[in-house]
């Protein structure tokens, strides 16, 4: 299996649907339209929707396209959270995915609603799912609702905001990555297996490999936020430490934090062992985020 190969071809059939199920920028406000298209297209990893699809195919999904609404919805919500967290009000940040940030090129107020649009979408798309012996389409609903709102990444969103410039510890931090980061990530991998009507103790097995990968994730994450250039990671680096972010590298320095990112990716890889062969696409793209400089 070529990992690098297989990511290509998850992104490019998840972006041929996004732009089939997104409004045109002709469609009308297009000033909105062309602003959601902006972020959408902006060239991210796509991680979550490779997510999703690699636990479809884990669980044995029959017709891969069966996942992609799943795909294209959890990337709308990540979409529309790298929106609102760019905004002045939240990290006021000019630059994403390597060039300006939504408010920076249409205005605020454009931009929050972009954000907006691209939620309400997510739910549109998600409504096009088919369901399956075990999994209704509001059991999908449900799942993506739950991990996007006031108990997850809104939540935790709220919960960076109140930490900034405190002094933190170890327990704040995980609520934190847990609502930000790794919840999306479990949702991901939960709404795939759904779609491939997974068992229920698949499902607990990669909503465990999840929260450990989304933790090491966002431990990266941080790590990269000290040690790369605005350059490597396309968005302004050493902002969470000027800004008085709760991260690892602050709480716990930056040898424990890497640590902590191979522990906690070690642990997310033996989670897996109970799939098998099956989770081979899964454990490559857990090494691979590990090693990532960007």
């Amino acid at each position: 299996m070529n990992l690098d190969s297989r990511l290509a071809d998850y992104t490019r059939i998840v972006d041929r649907m996004l732009n089939q199920w997104l409004p045109k920028e002709s469609a009308k406000p297009t000033t909105l339209h062309r602003a959601m298209r902006y972020s959408l297209f902006a060239g991210g990893k796509r991680l979550r929707p490779a997510l999703c699809l690699a636990a479809a195919q884990a669980c044995e999904i029959r017709r891969i396209a069966d996942a992609l609404p799943s795909a294209c919805a959890v990337e709308c919500v990540h979409t529309y959270s790298l929106i609102h967290d760019d905004l002045p009000c939240m990290d006021d940040d000019d630059l994403r995915r390597g060039r300006p940030t939504s408010h920076k090129v249409f205005g605020e107020g454009t931009a929050i609603l972009a954000g907006d649009a691209l939620l309400t979408a997510a739910f549109e798309i998600l409504a096009k799912t088919r369901p399956t012996a075990r999994y209704t389409v509001a059991d999908f609903v449900s799942e993506l609702a739950r991990a996007s709102g006031s108990r997850f990444l809104v939540g935790g969103q709220v919960a960076d905001l109140e930490a900034e410039g405190k002094k933190s510890n170890t327990a704040t931090l995980r609520f934190i990555h847990r609502g930000k980061t790794a919840a999306m990530i479990i949702c991901s991998l939960k709404l795939g297996a759904m779609s491939a009507n997974a068992t229920p103790r698949a499902l607990g097995i990669l909503e465990e490999f999840g929260d450990h990968l989304g933790l090491a994730f966002q431990v990266i994450d941080d790590i990269l936020d000290v040690t790369q250039s605005s350059e490597q990671l396309g968005k302004s680096a050493g902002k969470d430490a000027a800004a008085g972010k709760t991260t690892y590298p602050a709480v716990v320095g930056l040898k424990a934090s890497k640590q902590e990112a191979a522990r906690l990716t070690d642990k997310a890889l033996a989670t897996l062992s109970p799939l098998g062969e099956r989770a081979g696409i899964l454990r490559a793209l857990a090494k691979k985020l590990l090693d990532r400089q960007s």
